[in-house]
């Protein structure tokens, strides 16, 4: 059986996507594709449909990480019961995404910062931020500590 995991911003441009690419690079390093699948997701409807933003585009070629072939698409209950991982990126996509997946019944939802020594903090969102640096960073560490403990579960 697949480990189901979903990363969720607002736009499903920038954070979600860095965040979908970064995490398929790392279960791909550890020889791991077959055991997962991974996708990603918006809270809104804002950008569906756009492919992810040219500052992530830009961040995973400087880090050597392949882009994720994506489009935006907003997450609904519908897709509730497809993962066992729903992550989000900050305080606000976990408001919404509580309300969107009818208050998180079976405890599915959380930051992805939580994984680290600073559950609770949040992604800055470089749409606003213009920092894909310090967003990739927080990315990386974050996806580096989800799939840890993915793997201790196991």
């Amino acid at each position: 059986m697949k480990i189901r995991v979903a990363f969720v911003c607002w736009g499903n441009i920038c954070r979600s996507t860095l965040s979908e690419s970064v995490f398929t690079y790392k279960v791909k390093e550890k020889g791991l594709s077959d055991q997962f699948v991974i996708d990603s997701f918006a809270t809104s409807t804002e950008e569906i449909g756009n492919p992810p933003h040219r500052g992530t585009v830009n961040k995973l070629k400087e880090v050597g990480i392949p882009l994720v072939p994506h489009r935006a698409k907003q997450i609904s209950f519908s897709d509730y019961d497809n993962f066992d991982y729903i992550i989000g990126m900050d305080s606000i996509n976990i408001k919404y995404l509580n309300r969107m997946l009818k208050g998180d019944p079976d405890g599915k939802v959380s930051k992805l910062l939580d994984y680290t020594s600073r559950k609770g903090a949040d992604i800055a969102d470089p749409w606003y931020t213009g920092n894909f640096d310090a967003t990739y960073r927080d990315v990386n560490e974050g996806c580096d500590a989800l799939l840890a403990y993915i793997l201790e579960q196991k």
